[in-house]
């Protein structure tokens, strides 16, 4: 093979994302609810080049079932890096109850995802309930990721009990509505020492690269793929949109101007 043809090296394993001292390749991390059955999740979650997948313990048989057809068979623990979550608890005894009930469900497997629900309607979290399920499951051994809202002072509490990252929404779980407040996120980014994930709200992959190009570590989505008119294109338009985003982010925009006065092709030594 010729020097012309040499293969690049992929970016992002020059970039991992770590969470909890582990790295991963795919900065798009996706659920598993919403689909049509276990074999659209799968096709989409191949096409989105995720690692970590994320399952509602309450809604999702990963084995509380013994006879009924498991999301493991279809996306097995071998290939993809479980993140159980407390989707659909209101209460913070609630919700550790559930995540232990996922951690012996999954041979003692520590990352998860806490979320406490705070309304129905919107879903949205519940942060005094948040913080006091976050204090247990630290304590308790779990490697808790945290659904939040995007308040920069309950994120810097979250961080100080401990969780491994952060994932304030970009707006309403499901909403589509893609990021609402750009402002709270970049506070939130600034003053976190561990990745700040954007999670809820995104809609289409502008909403993924916008995420990315602020800075956040990562992007967690499931509605915007699962409902889509077409899942696995959108998995894969949202797996392009956050590598795009992130090199944006890396590379460092130009400065924005309302207009420029120097051309870009320079005009000494044209032919007048």
């Amino acid at each position: 093979m010729g020097a012309m043809n040499a293969p690049a090296a992929p970016a992002a394993l020059a970039d991992p994302l770590v969470v909890a001292g582990r790295a991963y390749a795919s900065r798009l991390l996706v659920g598993t609810g919403k689909y049509r059955d276990f074999a659209q999740t799968r096709d989409a979650v191949v096409a989105s080049g995720a690692q970590i997948v994320t399952v509602a313990i309450r809604r999702t048989n990963i084995g509380q079932e013994a006879n009924a057809p498991s999301l493991l068979d279809a996306l097995p623990p071998t290939e993809f890096t479980y993140l159980p979550n407390s989707a659909g608890c209101y209460t913070a005894d609630d919700a550790v109850r559930t995540l232990k009930l996922a951690r012996e469900l999954l041979d003692g497997h520590a990352l998860t995802k806490l979320e406490v629900l705070g309304d129905a309607n919107t879903l949205f979290p519940n942060v005094r309930e948040t913080l006091k399920a976050a204090e247990r499951l630290v304590a308790d051994g779990f490697q808790v990721m945290v659904y939040t809202s995007d308040d920069p002072i309950v994120a810097r509490e979250l961080e100080a009990i401990g969780c491994v990252a952060i994932m304030p929404l970009a707006s309403l779980i499901g909403s589509g509505m893609g990021i609402l407040n750009p402002w709270n996120l970049k506070l939130i980014i600034e003053q976190a020492k561990v990745p700040v994930l954007v999670d809820a709200g995104v809609g289409t992959a502008s909403d993924a690269a916008i995420a990315m190009e602020l800075g956040c570590a990562g992007v967690l989505m499931n509605t915007a793929i699962a409902l889509a008119q077409d899942p696995v294109r959108m998995a894969r338009a949202m797996k392009l949109a956050v590598e795009a985003g992130r090199e944006a982010f890396l590379a460092g925009r130009m400065p924005r101007k309302l207009y420029a006065a120097s051309p870009s092709s320079p005009t000494t030594g044209l032919i007048s």
